[in-house]
């Protein structure tokens, strides 16, 4: 627990890494020892009905530890940075005032630092059209090319996102060419939500990838590809955000006949091990960040070492 006479209130504390690195199942045992309760930060576990494919906590998981904002999100509808925000620091607020610390525990960096450092999201409506033609650009231009205009528009912006993300290569620009000023002049922070203690599980990059191939193949065995259907079968459309998750995106494409089934797995399993590089890019960046190397610790050392960090964390900032 939380060492005796450190008060949780102003604190925060941060369980982030690539996806399959097990972030899950440490928040949980954590979230006991340190009378928490947990954040989810993740682009897709926010979305209704979308639970094997984002390896959402099990309902034994969440019978042992309060998880906040899964579930919160239609796949039809759009769910925005600034939702996740406002929601996220909201939750921040309630655990709180309950007495408890509030766990943060995923691998989409954007929001672990939009309620960390209280970004300021530009308040910009989509422009449906702008964003169609800038598509169709895309599509003329072969893969790259928005980026390329990021990057001479807005650098900054342009070196935080992967070109293959074109969601987000289009929102910056589509920002950008509304409002006339390069959206990263536009991300400021704001008021921190008080001091924060962030650890990050990571591994050899080999192990990693064998644990993303063998967790996929278990997310197809557990029936996937009918939750995929189901979606669909509902109205959510292939283009839809939600969609774009992995696995979701690619088994739609198998389902459209684009390609055969050998590769759309084949694919579910590339396009995740390149995402998850990007996480650890993206998390490498952030000097806060105390690494944990996974390796062959079994669970309890794992989470005990978590903790241990966690622990001299807040005496230290109780001391500040």
């Amino acid at each position: 627990m939380v060492p005796p006479g450190i008060a949780t209130t102003g604190r925060l504390a941060v369980l982030c890494g690539p996806t399959a690195a097990g972030k899950t199942a440490v928040a949980v045992e954590l979230a006991a020892r340190l009378d928490a309760e947990i954040v989810a930060a993740d682009s897709r576990t926010i979305y209704r009905g979308m639970d094997i494919g984002t390896a959402k906590p099990t309902a034994e998981q969440r019978r042992r530890a309060p998880h906040h904002l899964l579930d919160v999100a239609d796949p039809a509808d759009r769910f925005t940075l600034a939702d996740y925000q406002r929601l996220a620091r909201q939750t921040v607020v309630e655990i709180r005032a309950r007495g408890r610390l509030p766990l943060l525990v995923g691998g989409t960096g954007l929001y672990i630092r939009a309620v960390v450092d209280d970004f300021s999201i530009p308040a910009v409506s989509s422009d449906h059209d702008l964003r169609a033609r800038l598509e169709a650009d895309e599509r003329a231009r072969g893969v790259g090319h928005l980026h390329a205009r990021l990057a001479a528009l807005d650098p900054a912006a342009a070196a935080h996102i992967h070109p293959h993300n074109l969601r987000r290569v289009i929102r910056a620009l589509e920002v950008t060419l509304l409002t006339r000023r390069p959206v990263s002049a536009q991300q400021r922070r704001g008021v921190a939500l008080g001091a924060v203690t962030m650890v990050g599980l990571t591994m050899a990059r080999p192990r990693l990838y064998q644990k993303i191939d063998e967790r996929i193949e278990a997310q197809l065995a557990s029936g996937l590809i009918d939750e995929a259907r189901r979606l669909l079968a509902q109205g959510v459309l292939p283009d839809a955000p939600a969609m774009q998750a992995l696995g979701y995106k690619e088994i739609a494409a198998w389902l459209r006949g684009e390609y055969d089934y050998a590769e759309a797995v084949g694919r579910f399993k590339r396009n995740t091990r390149h995402y998850a590089k990007r996480q650890l890019t993206w998390f490498r960046r952030d000097p806060r960040i105390v690494w944990v190397d996974v390796g062959d610790l079994a669970a309890d050392a794992l989470v005990a070492g978590v903790h241990a960090i966690m622990d001299a964390a807040f005496v230290t900032h109780g001391r500040a």
